[in-house]
């Protein structure tokens, strides 16, 4: 396997770019990242034709793979060809507005964006501005785009942020607590309830190895929140449209939050964002509000089809029965390898998101026939739920060195591409197929 043109365009790239990268994930591999030239289907081909099997999906828009079926390539076609973009609103707009209101059972009306952090940011925004508060729970670990309010660490007592650049008095208004804690939960609201505008989390924790939430954990967050007038807002860049199929997350776990936020799938692989929730709350964006919120290429005619087109192709073929099957397939088999040859190991993920979390601890191989068979769903009876991961600090006890600088490289080897680090997820798509699955089952296992 040759890597010459990879290993130039990254120095070409480091004279002109910080890091050789524009987004600070990429530069994650080691030395250097392979440049991608193309993609076939559940695959990608390299700048110097190595061919991949890739579950990385572009980090989860992908859900119909990168062959995208005629009706959405001819969409996306179509509206590239009539002009790039107009600065008035367009048909297509409405129509991807209406189909997202009538599946998502939180979402009465829509404000579309450009990006998965301007969702946020801009949610955040919404909902300080609705309830005249300044504070906003986030979970730790949680993720929620490069922005002020939740680049935020440390815990609710001495939160501080996590990049530089930000003050600290910004930090200040972000109240960190784990996931899955409740008595951590009840204890942040006793001390700043009345100053509490929204908890903001995904439903599950998508860039810290995917982390499931126990049972009834939604459940509490909708009571306590609703007890205390904030909002509890989901953010589903990730989860939605691929997790709980059409309806998203927030109806596989049967929660509605106040607002959910959006990105990834909606726009079926180009940029985009979106803010959906009640629509007395949505209606306080301006102009209709006084929340100020504007972009230029908000509601894209280009993007607003593809993500259409995307979301009634799923709608009217297989592709959840397909994506979900073959995820169900990827996590059963990695239970089976891990079983045998890492015990200790934990493979998480749902409907067609999967991981291998490095576990270091676990209740020992006698005791793992009884597990979780296709993701770790935090089950109090599984033999491994003392072990297994409920918060981002215990995947941050994981091995993770020995994920990225070991274990990754060794799958690219056999030409499995695999997210960049422990922390973020991995996606089936569409264009994946059953010997995509043997080929990375098999894989594993010499890895492992």
């Amino acid at each position: 396997m040759t890597e010459d043109n990879s290993r130039e365009l990254y120095d070409r790239a480091l004279s002109v770019m910080p890091g050789g990268v524009n987004s600070a994930v990429r530069a994650a591999i080691e030395p250097y990242p392979f440049f991608v030239r193309k993609g076939e289907g559940g695959h990608v081909i390299d700048a110097d034709g190595n061919r991949y099997i890739d579950w990385v999906m572009g980090l989860g828009p992908l859900l119909l793979g990168h062959d995208l079926p005629e009706p959405v390539q001819a969409a996306i076609q179509q509206k590239a060809s009539e002009g790039p973009m107009y600065g008035t609103p367009t048909p297509v707009e409405v129509d991807l507005a209406e189909f997202v209101v009538r599946h998502v059972p939180s979402v009465e009306k829509i404000r579309f964006v450009n990006s998965g952090t301007e969702a946020t940011t801009s949610a955040v925004r919404l909902a300080r501005g609705y309830t005249g508060r300044n504070k906003i729970v986030v979970m730790q670990g949680g993720y929620h785009g490069a922005q002020e309010s939740t680049l935020v660490e440390g815990d609710a007592e001495n939160p501080k942020p996590s990049s530089a650049g930000i003050p600290q008095s910004f930090s200040e208004h972000t109240l960190p607590v784990p996931f899955n804690d409740e008595d951590a939960m009840r204890e942040v609201f006793e001390e700043h309830g009345d100053d509490i505008a929204a908890v903001l989390t995904e439903p599950i924790l998508g860039n810290y190895g995917i982390v499931y939430p126990e049972e009834g954990y939604h459940e509490f967050l909708r009571e306590i929140t609703d007890e205390h007038g904030s909002l509890l807002i989901f953010d589903e860049v990730i989860t939605g449209f691929r997790v709980g199929g059409l309806g998203c997350a927030q109806s596989e776990f049967g929660v509605t939050p106040d607002l959910t936020t959006f990105g990834k799938i909606i726009g079926g692989g180009f940029p985009v964002g979106a803010i959906g929730g009640r629509a007395e709350i949505i209606e306080h964006f301006t102009p209709s509000g006084d929340v100020f919120q504007a972009g230029t290429f908000s509601g894209h005619p280009v993007t607003m089809a593809a993500g259409l087109e995307t979301l009634q192709f799923a709608a009217e073929n297989d592709v959840y029965d397909h994506v979900n099957g073959l995820g169900d397939r990827l996590r059963s088999g990695l239970t089976d390898i891990v079983a045998d040859q890492a015990p200790s190991y934990t493979v998480t993920g749902t409907d067609s998101m999967f991981k291998v979390i490095f576990t270091r601890e676990g209740p020992g191989p006698n005791s793992l026939e009884e597990q979780c068979t296709a993701g770790c769903r935090q089950d109090p009876t599984c033999p491994r739920y003392d072990y297994s991961p409920k918060n981002a600090a215990d995947v941050k006890n994981a091995e993770t060195e020995r994920w990225r600088r070991i274990f990754w490289g060794k799958m690219k080897e056999q030409d499995v591409f695999l997210s960049q680090n422990q922390f973020e997820c991995q996606f089936v798509s569409y264009g994946h197929t059953e010997e995509d699955v043997e080929e990375t089952l098999e894989a594993y296992k010499k890895a492992l």
